[in-house]
């Protein structure tokens, strides 16, 4: 099952949903073995160290250190690794109202984690694409 490429499609049929509970991203030392316990919902490898990014209440049990706290909307669509311009289009879209947006694209869908502040006006935004 391939997913969508064509930009105006996508914006028009993403369908953004704000999934429940906080998120928060970690940086931790050592290997990811160490942390499968906490249940992150995305990791990567940086070279300066680990990157978690888990619910706040499972970082908070583990003690760990983080900045702030997010959300996470997820744009419902199938959208293509190989898609041009999504991301751009969210994050201008979001940025016009001063939300940032770090996006983690997964196989199905695009995952946008905005301040939890934010949040409200976030989907607001986002659901203007397919008004």
């Amino acid at each position: 099952m391939s997913g969508i490429t064509d930009l105006q499609q996508l914006l028009k049929s993403m369908a953004p949903e704000l999934k429940d509970g906080e998120f928060v991203f970690c940086t931790v030392e050592g290997d990811l073995s160490q942390y499968v316990g906490l249940s992150p919902i995305s990791t990567f490898q940086e070279q300066e160290g680990l990157t978690l990014v888990l619910g706040k209440d499972n970082a908070d049990k583990a003690g760990l250190a983080y900045e702030g706290t997010f959300r996470m909307i997820t744009l419902t669509v199938h959208s293509s690794l190989e898609a041009v311009g999504l991301t751009a289009a969210v994050a201008s879209k979001l940025a016009e109202r001063g939300i940032s947006a770090n996006v983690i694209a997964a196989y199905y869908h695009d995952h946008v984690f905005v301040q939890s502040a934010k949040a409200t006006e976030a989907l607001e935004a986002l659901h203007s694409f397919s008004s």
